[in-house]
């Protein structure tokens, strides 16, 4: 890690270098957009307030359309410690109503069970390997911003502090975002303050699970209607219970329990071991036979009071851009995090890169918020949705036993097919996705994956007649490609069989422009 480039470090104020981009925040956002910048060429500067990866366990994986994207870029195996591509899932749930999507014509719906440290230290590696300085234990403190840059005040690790001047500065620190305050971005939303949350890892007795389902059988609960179901959202009376081993063949646990007008926690007050044997007690109806795990943690016991749903008022104020959870917070509920996060930071890194180097167009860097706010938007939409499905009352009950008939079988298949694009972030307005039409090119495919690993935007060529541009070398690559014939176009599944034109071009972040 290089901490010292000469770019205002030290206890003055420097600003005689110019950082062409500075990155505030080292989770899996800001590392993966250190990274796309550096695949165009471009060496930011990340400031992480923490002095060094967090142990903490937070996110338990990847789902939608990002397992995917990542998987243009070559990080899939690495990630997954298998190869690819990633295979969609059959089933899904939604507010923990299952969804059958097997039979879907295309099922979007991808995950990959990976800790979010690991996706962290696999981001990392590659952020510095192209070029990022990270700079751990630097706290932005304030900033300034003029016509042609931003002066960014940061605390050192020894309390000093310096200034940094920077052409654009990005917020990827989080929902508490100090970018987003110092910057004077509105973050309009609403908090549910009657919802409460207790989560921990555990080991659940062997005696209680079914072999090869993983189901948690009790015999002696009054309120639950035969076996519960890991990795799903199981709603009982007086609220939801969730639980799923962490990682696969573990023998550990990550249990939870959702509640609604419970008296909140202490605040600040430690979360016990006995808070959540009560919490588990009243949603269940009966004891849960449960106890901490032995070994090398972290093994997390944690309390949420209260849920968020926010949007930052505008992603972009003068040269200061947001991303990831500094643009916008929601509830966990299905999983969207990292989905929405990290494909904001795909889809910003080539138009900032572009801007940075000079080819942007006009108006390119804000396409970057008209087309990831929408998405936003609709993630806030659905797991609000979800959140309120889940509350305990017999009119919410009926109004579930209702929706999963209007999703069921045949009749249902469109609904369901709705809810996964919607829950796999694939219904997005802004292009075709190549990874769905990849199926209509025969010979040159290799060409285009090639490019796309490099974040590379890419020009197919389906005849030689067709266009081609002259002299943009540097910044597009051109694939001559054939279509494939109509059986192999029409023989992988959720293709895109629609017509491609003569010429068309492969964003970097894999939609068709």
């Amino acid at each position: 890690m290089r901490e010292d480039t000469g770019i205002g470090t030290g206890t003055g104020t420097s600003t005689s270098d110019m950082a062409d981009v500075v990155i505030v925040g080292g989770g899996p956002n800001g590392l993966l957009l250190a990274g796309e910048l550096g695949l165009a060429g471009v060496r930011p500067v990340l400031l992480e307030r923490l002095g060094g990866r967090s142990a903490a366990a937070k996110a338990n994986g990847l789902v939608g359309r990002v397992v995917e994207a990542l998987d243009l870029r070559g990080l899939y195996g690495e990630l997954a410690g298998r190869g690819g591509p990633p295979a969609p899932l059959p089933y899904y749930q939604f507010s923990g109503i299952a969804l059958e999507l097997g039979t879907l014509p295309e099922n979007p719906m991808h995950t990959l069970p990976v800790p979010q440290a690991r996706i962290e230290e696999v981001l990392e590696a590659r952020a510095e390997r192209l070029g990022t300085e990270i700079r751990r234990g630097h706290e932005l403190v304030a900033l300034a911003q003029d016509a042609d840059a931003v002066t960014v005040e940061v605390r050192d690790p020894d309390g000093r502090t310096y200034a940094l001047r920077t052409r654009w500065l990005v917020g990827a620190d989080g929902g508490h975002s100090s970018v987003r305050k110092a910057a004077g971005i509105a973050f309009p939303g609403d908090t549910d303050d009657s919802f409460s949350s207790c989560a921990a890892h555990v080991v659940l007795p062997d005696s209680l699970l079914a072999p090869g389902t993983g189901e948690l059988r009790l015999p002696d609960s009054p309120v639950a209607r035969g076996p519960l179901r890991p990795y799903a959202h199981n709603r009982l009376p007086a609220g939801v219970f969730t639980f799923a081993e962490m990682p696969p063949g573990s023998g550990v646990h990550v249990v939870a329990t959702f509640e609604w007008d419970r008296p909140p926690g202490a605040p600040g007050g430690p979360m016990s071991f006995d808070a959540l044997r009560a919490s588990v007690r009243r949603v269940l109806g009966t004891d849960l036979p449960m106890s901490p795990p032995e070994g090398p943690g972290p093994h997390p016991l944690r309390r949420t009071d209260g849920v968020n749903s926010r949007q930052a008022q505008t992603y972009r104020a003068g040269r200061v851009l947001l991303l990831g959870d500094a643009a916008h917070v929601h509830s966990a509920v299905g999983g969207p995090g990292l989905n929405l996060g990290l494909q904001d930071a795909l889809n910003l890194g080539w138009k900032l890169a572009a801007q940075v180097r000079g080819w942007a167009p006009p108006g390119l860097l804000d396409s970057y918020e008209a087309e990831r706010a929408p998405v936003s938007r609709r993630v806030l939409m659905h797991t609000r949705a979800q959140m309120a499905l889940m509350r305990p009352g017999e009119g919410i009950s009926a109004t579930r036993e209702l929706l999963a008939e209007l999703l069921d079988g045949d009749p249902g298949r469109a609904a369901r097919a709705h809810l996964a694009a919607l829950l796999a972030g694939s219904d997005v307005g802004y292009g075709r996705w190549y990874p769905r039409v990849r199926a209509l090119i025969g010979e040159g495919r290799a060409g285009i994956d090639a490019a796309l690993r490099s974040a590379r935007p890419v020009l197919v060529r389906l005849s030689d007649d067709a266009p081609a541009i002259a002299g943009w070398g540097d910044r597009l690559a051109t694939v001559t490609a054939r279509p494939a014939v109509p059986s192999a176009a029409h023989s992988e599944s959720g293709a895109d069989a629609a017509p491609l034109p003569p010429a068309f071009v492969v964003r970097p972040d894999g939609y068709l422009a």
